[in-house]
């Protein structure tokens, strides 16, 4: 079973909606989704986070270590530089996403909701002689993100990764609710995720399946670098990148905004012109209202799908934009 983190305080806050699927235990919106949205992308506000897994790496081999475990180069990896990372199968297969920082002295990770149990196993199992301590730290720390262009101030000594999209801080669990206070509005994550959609951005348990390889996504260069070895799954990674032929692409869609319910997860993806009973190519992977695009997705689909082709969601019309080249 996974280990969920405590449902969030501010789920209190007039207007909260609870989120629903792998963002359980935190707002999904507080009464105006499009305002949040919009809200957001002005580099106002916060969202609350906390319901993701936080693991902290220790002790003086923690960047050689993790180096030869993760797909990204993180063993000379900059104080205060934020990277991500993924851990894969002998196969190549995606297995972990992690989000971290080193403050000098520790690497903050924040991963999945659920998911930090299972890979503190992995890392546990991994570290042989190495100086380094691996903690679950879900319980007493929180992230929250604040959007890019925000001028809000961080509490003293806390680790933040900051990136083009903004910056994640690892907050203590107890200052939630008087970080709420001094940052708000608070957005609920379904605003997060629609401009995660927008931007094209992957995330572990909705982009992949038990068989995703980090070229499906376009991770290679974000999280992958194809310039180092000795980690596993590393010969796929090789290989495919070699050949340039992942079998599956990750592509953005316009639905048609006419239709009344987004297709959730799942939903088959077929060419418009062979109806919706047509060979199924491919299934939506997160979909999205957006404020000013409409109804957006992301979708893995064949490599071999037409980039110029209509596509049916469902019974939903799509046009499709490349994200990964085919």
């Amino acid at each position: 079973m996974l280990r969920q983190s405590p449902a969030s305080p501010l789920l209190s806050l007039p207007g909260a909606v609870p989120a629903e699927g792998p963002d359980e235990g935190v707002a999904g919106h507080y009464g105006d989704l499009f305002r949040e949205q919009r809200t957001l992308a002005d580099g106002s506000g916060f969202v609350d986070l906390s319901h993701r897994g936080v693991v902290t790496v220790t002790g003086d081999d923690r960047l050689s270590w993790l180096h030869l475990l993760l797909t990204q180069h993180v063993s000379e990896l900059p104080v205060g530089h934020a990277t991500e990372s993924l851990i894969l199968s002998a196969n190549g297969h995606i297995e972990h996403a992690l989000y971290l920082v080193d403050d000098g002295t520790t690497v903050w990770a924040h991963v999945e909701p659920g998911t930090q149990t299972e890979l503190i196993a992995y890392l546990e199992s991994m570290k042989f002689f190495y100086r380094v301590e691996v903690s679950d730290r879900t319980e007493e720390f929180a992230v929250v993100h604040l959007p890019a262009g925000s001028i809000a101030d961080v509490p003293d000594g806390a680790a933040v990764r900051e990136t083009a999209h903004g910056r994640d801080v690892f907050l203590p669990r107890g200052e939630l609710a008087s970080f709420a206070d001094a940052h708000g509005p608070a957005i609920g994550v379904l605003a997060h995720e629609a401009l995660r959609v927008e931007a094209h951005r992957p995330r572990l348990g909705l982009e992949t399946d038990h068989r995703t390889i980090p070229h499906e996504l376009g991770w290679i260069g974000t999280a992958v670098h194809l310039q180092k070895g000795c980690y596993r799954g590393q010969e796929t990674v090789a290989r495919v990148h070699n050949l340039g032929k992942p079998p599956r692409r990750l592509v953005f869609l316009h639905l048609d905004g006419s239709e009344v319910h987004l297709p959730p997860h799942g939903t088959p993806i077929r060419l418009a012109s062979d109806g919706p009973d047509g060979r199924q190519l491919g299934f939506i992977t997160t979909s999205a209202r957006h404020h000013e695009l409409g109804p957006i997705a992301l979708a893995l689909v064949k490599r071999n799908v037409p980039v110029d082709a209509t596509l049916l969601a469902g019974t939903t019309a799509a046009a499709q934009e490349v994200v990964v080249e085919p």
